[in-house]
């Protein structure tokens, strides 16, 4: 695990199942659809129980490099911020950009909501097929571009696997040394 203390934000690197956090919000890497998929779509919407899905329902979808919030229903985390992602063509259509401005958008949620811990998965890198070490630049970037707005207490990067959680603390020490 890495931990960084910035501007007063504790940012960890974690691996871990994202659903069993305390915190006041956890991001899900959510399909345009926002009703549930695969990965860890799936495992929030399973803990999270039925009524998540039917708040979703009343959201009409989220367009990629946007998010949307919920209630967490039965997750310890008292939201769900539901966050778009691209799929990975190659890095020719603008998918860069668009996952910059889900973080971005993710934190906005976050904010109008009084959210002050969050926690965020790998987003876009599971079958969307992102590159991890180019996700994780851009989560580390996003997540010390909050920490200097004041207005989070900690911020964790929740990686499924040792490997990872390894590439994403990699990318959030050399973000800090810049």
């Amino acid at each position: 695990m890495t931990t960084l203390s910035w501007h007063d934000t504790t940012i960890e690197v974690m691996t871990g199942d994202i659903t069993t956090l305390a915190v006041d919000a956890i991001v899900n890497a959510a399909n345009e659809s926002l009703l549930g998929g695969g990965g860890v779509d799936g495992a929030i919407h399973r803990a999270a129980g039925p009524g998540l899905r039917a708040e979703c329902q009343t959201l009409h979808g989220c367009p990629t490099g946007d998010a949307k919030i919920t209630q967490g229903y039965d997750l310890p985390a008292a939201h769900v911020i539901h966050a778009v992602g691209p799929v990975w063509h190659g890095g020719k259509h603008g998918e860069e950009a668009l996952l910059e401005s889900a973080y971005r958008n993710s934190f906005a949620r976050a904010r109008e909501n009084d959210v002050h811990s969050i926690a965020f998965p790998a987003i876009s890198t599971g079958v969307y097929r992102f590159p991890k070490d180019r996700a994780a630049a851009i989560a580390a970037a996003a997540a010390l571009a909050a920490a200097e707005s004041g207005d989070f207490s900690r911020i964790i990067l929740c990686c499924f696997s040792e490997s990872d959680a390894a590439i994403y603390g990699e990318a959030l020490t050399r973000a800090a040394e810049r």
